[in-house]
């Protein structure tokens, strides 16, 4: 199959991670301006789904309802069942899973292709193959070769594609003045969790005294983000700072909080969605980095840092840690401090 040489309809299936699926917007790109007569359709979960709509280069976002109606096998013979009513021309797989194979099977989508993972091979009519070079290049290049062995070659410069409407932008602005953060006031958010395990979480303790010292630095008004599960951590946060912080962590929507972190001035992060989040933005961010590999989910943008303490068992993958959490431990508030000023230039306030 060549992609660019499709006609009709394609159906697209998202990553189920959120920073997974934003690291996916380079290749969707790509794939947008070299078949724009062809209708593309995302698959994706819910929360993926939120990330795409109203994206310019997708047409319509078709949501994955698990948990839902599509639960279980009854639910993916009802899926399968409504994409072969719409009759695809063509499914490319960005998720990796048996299961996105399987879907465009049932659905008797006539041209599938993918990365031959996950025993999935026999269900694909063009298999991508899996080496280990592919596996060593950051995620970003990793679905960008995806898209270049259909056919497609690849941007000089691919980069990171989310948008929110300004009418989002405004409402986030409004809800922030309410708690006092006047419009063009810096601001500094900070990011306590990540979804994939308690391994990839930085201290409490430590974002605190990190969002103390640059909030008074900069003048900037700090804002905590996260899931309603990671309304305990922002807690331990807010109650270790000098300075009370606005606590948003289980109060927005993913719509909500694009829009928040297209707002903000700054970033401190752990490997997480919010943090590819706020790179495709343009916001400048320093992440912490432990379990998880810098090389492949490092954000995709030059104003970002990552700060890590390099022990010899790191980048070991793992969802929680038995060895102590040293590369976490090892990570101080002062090196992200550091970190953060020197994206600046000569010390200005971010935003200024």
């Amino acid at each position: 199959m060549k992609l660019k040489d499709l006609p009709g309809s394609l159906l697209l299936r998202a990553t189920n991670w959120l920073g997974d699926a934003v690291m996916t917007t380079p290749a969707l790109a790509t794939l947008r301006l070299a078949v724009p007569g062809t209708r593309i359709v995302l698959l994706a979960r819910p929360i993926v789904a939120d990330l795409f709509r109203g994206h310019p280069d997708v047409d319509e976002v078709l949501v994955y309802e698990r948990p839902g109606r599509h639960d279980g096998a009854l639910g993916r013979l009802r899926l399968a069942g409504e994409l072969r009513r719409r009759r695809f021309d063509a499914a490319l797989l960005f998720q990796n899973a048996f299961d996105a194979a399987l879907l465009a099977f049932l659905a008797g989508i006539p041209e599938r292709a993918g990365y031959a993972t996950d025993g999935r091979w026999m269900l694909l009519t063009h298999p991508v193959r899996v080496n280990p070079d592919i596996l060593g290049f950051h995620e970003v290049e990793y679905y960008l070769l995806l898209v270049e062995a259909l056919g497609i070659p690849r941007p000089a410069a691919p980069s990171l594609r989310l948008f929110v409407e300004e009418g989002e932008r405004e409402a986030m602005a409004a809800r922030l003045a309410a708690f006092g953060i006047e419009r063009g006031k810096p601001i500094l958010a900070i990011n306590p969790g990540a979804t994939y395990g308690s391994a990839k979480r930085w201290f409490p303790d430590r974002f605190a005294a990190v969002a103390d010292a640059l909030s008074e630095e900069w003048g900037a008004a700090a804002v905590v983000v996260g899931s309603a599960a990671e309304r305990p951590l922002a807690g331990d946060i807010v109650a270790a700072m000098r300075h009370a912080p606005v606590n948003l962590a289980g109060r927005t929507t993913i719509r909500e909080m694009m829009a928040l972190l297209s707002l903000s001035s700054f970033l401190v992060t752990n490997d997480s969605g919010p943090m590819h989040i706020a790179a495709a933005f343009g916001v400048p961010l320093v992440a912490v980095f432990g379990p998880t590999d810098w090389r492949r989910t490092s954000p995709w943008a030059a104003n970002a840092k990552v700060v890590r303490a390099g022990v010899d068992c790191s980048p070991c993958r793992l969802r929680t840690c038995d060895r102590g959490h040293e590369c976490m431990l090892g990570v101080t508030a002062e090196m992200v401090i550091d970190a953060a000023r020197s994206l600046l230039p000569n010390g200005t306030a971010p935003g200024a």
